[in-house]
């Protein structure tokens, strides 16, 4: 059988704060998928909105269980991984998951956009009215393209090459890697997919933004009542701290990426810590932006 690893104190911290984060972030991500259900056998179908959320809860779910799985492997027993098989499914399954949250998350933000948001611009309108039409094509491709990532690092998982005589903390997979040419197509299609989904979370939340701006500002000037006001500037908080969240998820994931062949160290850790928060964290935002979500959540808490 293979042979428990050393795991040093600080080793042992990284595992210990990583399955916290993971703990909380799957059982608010299962409360999701859960609630969700529950709603689709009672009503037999779901709105866009719901679907958006059900399989952007199940998709962190599953990432945040695989990546534990993979994270506990390398630092308690490293040896596990060195079967080829176990790390090529574990990287693809890993890889998947990540970029089903990235568009999911992304295809949310737009949907949000799209819905809420008003512009008199012919090709808004049409897509105002098609969105929902258009929401399970969205999804199919978001999935397609995580695929498509999961499938390169599913092929390219046995390509690298680790010191014999490496003793990193836990560090399999990413302590003496040699890098070569077979990694460059793995970096740049997940760089891609960061970027692109990045980018379309950023557009969409300016637009939002600035359409529920220009919306305060016609009721301050119309003096609308200030309840409404409130609504929208409390909508406005949410959208930008969103976006600041992402921001700070996207520049982990690039770091992750130029990081990926050094020895585990207080930048790595940090790394770790913020990759494994956000979906836990935004999850939770968005179960308090959503009435159903957080009315089931108040109910369940003592």
């Amino acid at each position: 059988p293979p042979q428990q690893f050393n795991v040093t104190s600080y080793g042992a911290t990284t595992v210990a704060i990583i399955t916290l984060e993971v703990f909380v972030g799957m059982w608010i991500n299962a409360f999701i998928v859960c609630v969700l259900c529950i709603a689709w056998v009672k009503k037999k179908t779901l709105n866009s909105n719901e679907k958006i959320l059900l399989l952007l809860g199940c998709s962190r779910f599953w990432y945040l269980c695989i990546a534990w799985i993979y994270k506990f492997l390398s630092f308690i027993y490293p040896n596990y991984l060195y079967v080829s098989t176990i790390l090529q499914l574990a990287v693809f399954f890993q890889a998947f998951f990540n970029h089903c949250n990235l568009w999911f998350s992304a295809s949310l933000c737009v949907f949000y956009c799209i819905k809420i948001a008003n512009f008199r611009n012919r090709f808004f309108i049409y897509l105002k009215v098609k969105i929902d039409r258009m929401v399970p094509w969205l999804l199919l491709g978001s999935g397609i393209l995580a695929l498509a990532v999961g499938i390169v690092a599913y092929d390219i998982a046995d390509k690298p090459h680790c010191n014999s005589n490496s003793t990193g903390l836990g560090n399999f997979g990413t302590a003496n890697i040699k890098m070569d040419k077979h990694f460059f197509p793995s970096f740049f299609l997940a760089g891609f997919e960061y970027a692109a989904s990045f980018m379309a979370v950023i557009f969409a939340a300016v637009f939002l933004l600035f359409s529920l701006w220009r919306h305060k500002c016609t009721m301050q000037t119309n003096s609308m009542k200030d309840l409404s006001m409130d609504a929208h500037i409390r909508a406005m908080k949410s959208i930008f701290s969103f976006l600041v969240m992402y921001s700070i998820n996207f520049v982990c994931l690039v770091l992750n990426m130029v990081y990926v062949t050094k020895r585990l160290s207080h930048m790595t850790f940090l790394i770790l810590v913020c990759q494994y928060i956000f979906p836990g964290l935004h999850s939770l935002i968005l179960v308090f932006s959503n009435p159903k979500l957080e009315k089931a959540l108040l109910k369940i808490l003592p």
